[in-house]
This record gives C-alpha cells, structure tokens and sequence, in this order.
C-alpha cells in the first residue's frame, strides 16, 4: 500500500534524542545523552506504600474513570501550594492535570493555534516540545539564547515583524537544552512585551525544583494580572517521570477550552498516578524530599563539571556551568563539524551525546552538544567523559 500522510506528519522527523539512545544501549556504549531522572532520585519505598494502600482502601476510585479537569484533590492541593510556595495563581487561575507537561503544550497549540500561525521559542530548545508544535501546522520562529536567558531585543523585532504570533514559549529555569536561568529583569520585559503585543506566554518549569545553587528567580506567572501566563508544571523531575503527570495554571476560560481538547485526546490522566501524586505530596515530606534530590543532582553536576574541565576543556571545547536541572550545554570551536564528531564519539568511542542540531528551532548552525549528569552512574560518567576528552583531543588537532 502506498501510505499517504498527514501535511502535519509528513516532514516531520524522529527526535534526535531518541535516535541516539538507540546507539546508547548498545552493549559497551557509556549514555550521557538520556534526560531520565536519577534511579536515586525515585521514591519506590514511598510509591509502593501508598499505590498498596489506595488499591487496598480506594480500588474503584483508583481504577475508574476520572473527570478530564484532573483528580479534585489533587487540583486544589496544587492551587495552594503553588499560590503560597510560589505567589503563582490567581482567583481567576485553575489548575488542569495533564499526561506529562508536555501535553500542556500540545493543548496550548490545539486551543489556540491555526495552521501557519507563530509561535517564538527559544533557541534552542527542548524538541519534544518543537516537535508537538511543529505537528500541529504552526511557523516556529527562534529567538536566540544569551547567558541570562532569551534575547528580548530579538523577541520584540520578532513580535514586530511577525503579525500572527500566537504565544512564546519559554523554559525559563535551567532550560533545556542550553542550562541557562532567565533573569528577573528579562523576565518582566518578556511579561510586558507579551502583554502589549497580546501574545499568551508559556512558561514551561520542569526543573524549577532542582535548582542546587544560586538563589531562586520569581516565575514569569507571578507577575501575570491579566490571564496572559500559562504555567506548566511536573512530577516528571522530581517524583516519577513513567507517571506521567504534568499540570497546567492558567486562566480559567483558556482552561475550559484545553479541557475540551484533551477530552478528544485521552479522556483524563491515569488515575492511579493522580492519586499517588496527591498522596506523596500531603502525607510524605514533600519537601524534606526535594531537598534530597537537590542534593544529589549537586553532588552528580559538580562531579561533571570537574570531569569536563579535566578532559574537554583542554580540547578546546567550552560549557555553561548550569544552577540546576539536569543537562550542560557544551561548545565546539569553530571550524568543528558537530554532527560528524557526535557520530564518531558513539559509533567510534561508545560514548553518547546529543548534537546540538536536536534542538533546532528553524534549523540554526549550532556548534553544540548536551551532556546529562543526572541519568549515568559516577563511575560512568568518569569512564564516558574520559573517552569523549581523548576523542576530542585528537579530533579537534
């Protein structure tokens, strides 16, 4: 049969990601490509209690359908805790639970996206999320990165030139892939330039939990008077990322609107994971916990950073020394052919990164590659950037 597909589909590709871990679990090959949380960094003790107990006190609640809006307790413990954690929300605001944060952005798109509309994202950025817009019929047009997060003089010639645009996504903490924390000062003029341009802002804040060092920066929501933030949230980083549990804040009537659209696309999140979520969170210390991973993604990046400034440092390649989260984002010289020397490192010397050219928004030159601290074992990433930096040493001569 002759397969016809959808203008949506048709031109896109696999995620980068994925194809490189294919090479990563072969045999021999040392992972620092993966973005999986750290095996000890999941509650199984905790998890296992509380999923023994529900089945055991709650099982049809458990394994029944659930409303689409989210399990209730759980909505209107996260409304609380984030207004009174985070000054985020509003009585204007709700809470939807999603499958992983990253349906936020698919509902966000479907809600108000039409085929050749803009959408300005960071560059680079996270491909999942890329790919769910790209999908869905949208122009994506880059914004490009500094060290204190997007450039907002190139976001506003953006929102000049482009009359269409429909909202702005952002990772603003640790972003992923380039690691960098967007400041307070760019934050406010991402805020007021959305506003006066009434594009909606996405706030994607997966790892805003894991920061380790540094001091927090407010979220762009909290600033938000005017419904024009929506704040995406996860369990993936810091409880379980096979739940798949994500949320989003935002204005009720945009809300009420990405209900409808994920009723067509999985009627509600599992159940089961909901209420685990919830459970974790009002009857374990929650935050006793995320100190526990803080520590432990400290200890691990610190142990990366030593590594890369002893092995790929001295190759001439240069990175961003992250606050938190989970990646660092790593600079060939100039002149280095970046999607030969990823290849070469997995294919050649067993040891997987992810190019640059992954996060590629309109398909930029990007002299980069991403490292992960959080998935490998210590000794694994000792022996992976051991190879690389050796690799590299006689590549780049």
């Amino acid at each position: 049969m002759n397969y016809t597909f959808s203008d949506g589909l048709r031109d896109l590709q696999p995620s980068a990601i994925r194809e490189i871990l294919k090479y990563a679990s072969v045999p021999g090959v040392v992972a620092l490509s993966a973005g999986n949380p750290a095996p000890e960094a999941f509650p199984v003790a905790e998890i296992a209690a509380i999923s023994e107990r529900l089945l055991r006190e709650r099982p049809i609640d458990v394994l029944q359908y659930g409303a689409t809006e989210g399990y209730q307790p759980l909505r209107d413990h996260l409304k609380t805790y984030l207004r009174e954690k985070y000054a985020v929300g509003c009585d204007t605001d709700d809470v939807l639970i999603t499958s992983g944060a990253q349906q936020v952005m698919e509902l966000v798109t479907k809600t108000v996206c039409n085929p050749g509309d803009v959408v300005l994202c960071e560059s680079p950025s996270f491909i999942g999320s890329l790919n769910s817009f790209r999908a869905l019929g949208v122009k994506l047009v880059g914004v490009p990165m500094e060290a204190d997060g997007m450039d907002v003089e190139a976001l506003e010639r953006a929102l000049n030139e482009h009359k269409n645009v429909r909202f702005i996504y952002t990772i603003p903490n640790f972003q992923n892939p380039a690691g960098v924390t967007m400041s307070m000062e760019k934050r406010r003029r991402l805020y007021a330039l959305a506003k006066a341009h009434n594009v909606l802002i996405v706030e994607d804040n997966p790892y805003g939990d894991l920061r380790f060092t540094g001091e927090d920066v407010p979220a762009i929501k909290t600033l938000d008077d005017d419904g024009v933030v929506v704040y995406a949230g996860s369990f993936s980083k810091v409880l379980s990322s096979g739940m798949r549990v994500g949320y989003a804040l935002a204005n009720k009537t945009l809300l009420a609107k990405m209900i409808v659209a994920k009723q067509g696309e999985d009627v509600h999140t599992t159940q089961w994971a909901q209420m685990v979520c919830h459970e974790f969170m009002t009857t374990c210390d929650f935050e006793a916990h995320l100190d526990r991973l803080r520590a432990v993604y400290k200890e691990k990046a610190q142990l990366m950073m030593d590594l890369l400034d002893e092995h790929l440092v001295p190759a001439g390649i240069t990175y961003h020394r992250p606050e938190g989260g989970l990646f660092i984002w790593c600079q060939l010289p100039d002149g280095v052919d970046m999607a030969d020397f990823c290849t070469k490192a997995v294919k050649e010397h067993k040891v997987a990164v992810v190019p640059g050219s992954a996060f590629n928004v309109e398909g930029e030159h990007l002299q980069t590659f991403r490292v992960n601290y959080s998935t490998p074992t210590n000794e694994a990433m000792r022996e992976g950037v051991a190879r690389l930096g050796a690799f590299a040493k006689e590549y780049i001569k």
